[in-house]
């Protein structure tokens, strides 16, 4: 049976939709790019809309999404709600699980990452407490990662690698080789430190498994906010393999004020470049005929007055003026004419109050217009169906182009009123905010997207009320938030701007435009410094601003101004734990163990019931060789908290030093039960494994270990050496090849494969890499003794002779004969 044609209303309807009038030729552009196959080079798999504010670029783009709709595809939307790549890609599939197409894989993983980031940012000061293998890893991995708000980075086992900032800058290999089993496993830690590397091959993949079925149409409006940390990651995702294969079937649409970034140059055949302006007069008129405004003196009166700007010439046409009077005289503002017009006085009270919140929803409308609670529903879809309001999902937001004339228009009318509608609605989301809390533990705070929310609205209104009693809390939440991550401190950055442009207060514009630099430039160390260069010295939150930006030197690999930072923070607070705990960290990464142990004298006194602050001591002492205090401590600490997998570890690592070989099993054993994908506890257990001569067993842990970690540089050296001493050396030097790729300067890996070598006589490469390693160490008495086997065998015994002279004093008085060089110690 044919399908019955639609109505001729219905075609008219859809000619009209949304009261649509031009940009005729981009329309059709993009309704043709259906029927052209994606083989074909014709096909477009980008548009790009853009232009100055008002153009009606997202008028445009809804319009494109309501063509894809007609054409059977799948879109969702994304715009400036989004602060990360994360939130985008959670966004994406909300919405097309609000479809029936749900990405559960991906879901899963978006909740993994959100728990991990929990983790590692809001309990920051309990992770660097728990997780001390992580204190040598320095923070400009982190910072290069994108881990934001910890003074350490987890590392593969406790302390791993002693490495200092310029050997982490060697490659992201050998900072791999030093990331800590905090997290389950593998994925985990990636899901913070690098979290699209594991979510965007599955957004592709559900992608590509529902485009299979039908087209998919990606919308990123409002892109000059967004494609700063978009832009990069969309065209990696579009242009090259890294994340996988993307269907063909999708297209993306952007739309924003700036031309596309150069990164797009080379693709101009996949793009289709929208570039929009006023509307032509041919445009602006149908649209005003459209609207039944037909008069032309009236109709020459809006052309010339909103220079052909979409935006207001809908909001004029909305009011139907019958004579260029109606419009408005030429001093004021296409708004204010609007207002002037408009003869229902709850309408325009309605208008003018919304203006006000930066966003919209029932709840902020109900808090801010003043009416008779019968007619908030009919006020309420009024307001929605204006031109200048846009809506996504539930919430409202003004064009800018009329927002701010309206803010303009009450400031300048009734300072006072302005004043007092502003304290209002901060009261309003006050009182929100607690209530939210009251569900919330304190440290959850700043974890909480909605919590951040209510706190951002509020800040923002009581900063428009009344900018100097307001600014200190403000400046106090902006220094909470440098601990918190990019995607938590960019908002509140830009809520100075947008308060100084909306509420005309130069001293705050200062203030906003200012951290916009700093935090362009140098993040939140940056953001930091211009913090406390302004401050006045007698502030509540200069003793955490110092720590805090101790921590971000210390990440960024700077210790000695690190500790500095946590000095001058204990000057103004010496009760400030988290400064001495940042210290005890800084000084590890130095490798000044005894140092980072009287911090943690005071650090316990501060408080001495915590239980990872124990933990934390006794690893600086297993570390140090202090193998009977440290399992005093580890004891404690595990008593007060016996489900910490860390503890267990390292007390098993202490206590097969000290050859407690049944005990250590136990706890490793015990470990792993807490954290079956622990690596470090794997690979300790494989050195039981030895001394117990279980080579099978041995082989297994470390497997499984390396699955988990396979750039694990340490671990490696360990596999070869237990299939060195299983007469595999072959297979051995694949595993000290690797070690070394991940850290050249190995001095170990280079030991042990020159004792292979040695085994497969392949002499001459032997003492190269003997020689090497004792460039590196030469305090090494097991090389030395590996070397002068080699020596004999190539007939220099006097060479032999002197190099076991050597090895035999270092073993009976040396500082250091220990088989792995102190600078690898895991």
């Amino acid at each position: 049976m044919a399908q019955a044609r639609p109505s001729m209303q219905e075609l008219i309807r859809q000619r009209r939709r949304a009261g649509f009038v031009g940009r005729g030729a981009e329309r059709a552009a993009f309704r043709e790019n259906f029927d052209v196959p994606p083989e074909d080079e014709r096909h477009r798999f980008l548009f790009h809309v853009h232009g100055n504010a008002g153009v009606g670029k997202t008028f445009l783009i809804r319009e494109l999404e309501d063509i894809a709709g007609e054409r059977g595809a799948l879109t969702a939307w994304v715009d400036e709600g989004v602060g990360s790549v994360p939130e985008a890609m959670a966004t994406l599939s909300r919405q097309f699980g609000a479809h029936g197409h749900r990405f559960k894989e991906l879901d899963r993983l978006l909740a993994a990452h959100r728990e991990r980031r929990h983790e590692a940012e809001a309990a920051a000061v309990a992770l660097l407490e728990s997780e001390p293998e992580g204190v040598s890893a320095t923070g400009m991995a982190v910072a290069r990662a994108g881990l934001v708000g910890l003074g350490m980075v987890p590392g593969v086992g406790p302390f791993a690698g002693v490495l200092d900032a310029a050997q982490l800058a060697r490659g992201a290999d050998r900072l791999r080789a030093g990331l800590s089993a905090r997290f389950r496993n593998q994925e985990d830690l990636q899901l913070v430190l690098s979290p699209e590397t594991i979510l965007t091959p599955v957004l592709l993949s559900e992608l590509s498994q529902t485009a299979s079925a039908v087209p998919i149409v990606l919308f990123f409006d409002t892109y000059e906010r967004t494609g700063p940390f978009l832009d990069r990651w969309l065209h990696e995702l579009m242009t090259t393999h890294r994340y996988g294969e993307l269907s063909a079937d999708v297209v993306v649409v952007t739309a924003g004020q700036l031309p596309l970034a150069t990164r797009w140059g080379g693709f101009a055949d996949f793009v289709a470049d929208i570039p929009l302006g006023p509307f032509t007069e041919a445009e602006a008129r149908d649209l005003l005929a459209d609207r039944g405004v037909r008069d032309e003196p009236v109709v020459a009166e809006v052309l010339r007055l909103t220079g052909g700007l979409p935006v207001l010439v809908s909001t004029l046409a909305e009011t139907h003026p019958a004579e260029p009077a109606d419009v408005g005289d030429p001093s004021g503002t296409a708004v204010e004419r609007f207002l002037k017009w408009e003869p229902d006085p709850l309408r325009r009270a309605a208008a003018l109050a919304c203006a006000l919140p930066r966003t919209l929803d029932a709840d902020v409308f109900r808090a801010v217009v003043d009416c008779p609670e019968e007619q908030f529903d009919e006020l309420y879809a009024w307001l929605q169906g204006m031109p200048f309001v846009s809506e996504r999902g539930n919430r409202m937001r003004y064009h800018d182009l009329v927002r701010v004339p309206m803010l303009r228009l009450q400031r300048r009318q009734s300072p006072r009123g302005w004043t007092e509608h502003h304290r209002r609605i901060a009261q309003t989301f006050t009182r929100w905010r607690e209530q939210a809390e009251a569900h919330l533990d304190p440290s959850e705070f700043w974890t909480e997207v909605d919590w951040r929310e209510l706190r951002l609205a509020e800040s923002y209104h009581s900063l428009c009320a009344g900018p100097r009693a307001a600014m200190t809390t403000a400046l106090t939440d902006i220094a909470t938030a440098c601990d918190h991550g990019d995607d938590i401190l960019r908002p509140w950055v830009r809520l100075l701007v947008e308060v100084g442009e909306d509420a005309d207060v130069p001293a705050v514009r200062m203030w906003g435009d200012g951290l916009t630099e700093a935090h362009a430039t140098g993040g939140a160390a940056e953001v930091l410094r211009l913090l406390l260069s302004r401050a006045r010295g007698d502030e509540a939150w200069l003793a955490q601003a110092r720590a805090s930006r101790g921590d971000a030197l210390a990440r960024g690999g700077d210790h000695p101004m690190a500790l500095e930072e946590y000095d001058h923070a204990l000057v103004l607070d010496p009760d400030l734990v988290r400064a001495y705990r940042g210290k005890v960290l800084t000084r590890s990464a130095l490798g000044d163990y005894r140092g980072a142990l009287d911090d943690l004298r005071r650090v316990l006194e501060l408080e001495p019931d915590n239980p990872y602050n124990v933990f934390l001591r006794g690893e600086h002492q297993r570390i140090l060789g202090r193998y009977d205090e440290a399992i005093q401590d580890l004891d404690r600490g595990i008593r007060l908290d016996p489900n910490q997998e860390f503890a267990w570890a390292s007390r098993g690592a202490a206590r097969l030093k000290r050859g407690e070989l049944d005990e250590a099993l136990a706890d490793l054993n015990r470990a792993l039960e807490l954290k079956p994908d622990y690596a470090w506890a794997l690979a300790r257990r494989a050195r039981l494994w030895r001394a117990h001569g279980d080579r099978v067993s041995q082989l297994t842990d470390l497997d499984r270990a390396l699955a988990l970690q396979p750039d694990w540089a340490w671990g490696r050296c360990e596999r070869g050496d237990a299939l060195r001493g299983a007469g595999r050396d072959e297979e051995a030097l694949v595993d000290y090849d690797r070690a070394l790729a991940l850290d050249p300067e190995y001095a170990s890996a280079f030991a042990s494969r020159g004792a292979s070598l040695s085994k497969l006589g392949r002499y001459e490469e032997a003492l190269a890499d003997l020689d090497r390693a004792l460039e590196l160490n030469p305090s090494y008495a097991w090389a030395l003794e590996r070397r002068a086997t080699v020596h004999r065998r190539l007939g220099a015994d006097d060479r032999a002779v002197a190099d076991e002279t050597l090895a035999a004093r270092l073993i009976n008085g040396g500082p250091w004969t220990g088989r792995t060089p102190p600078t690898n110690r895991p």
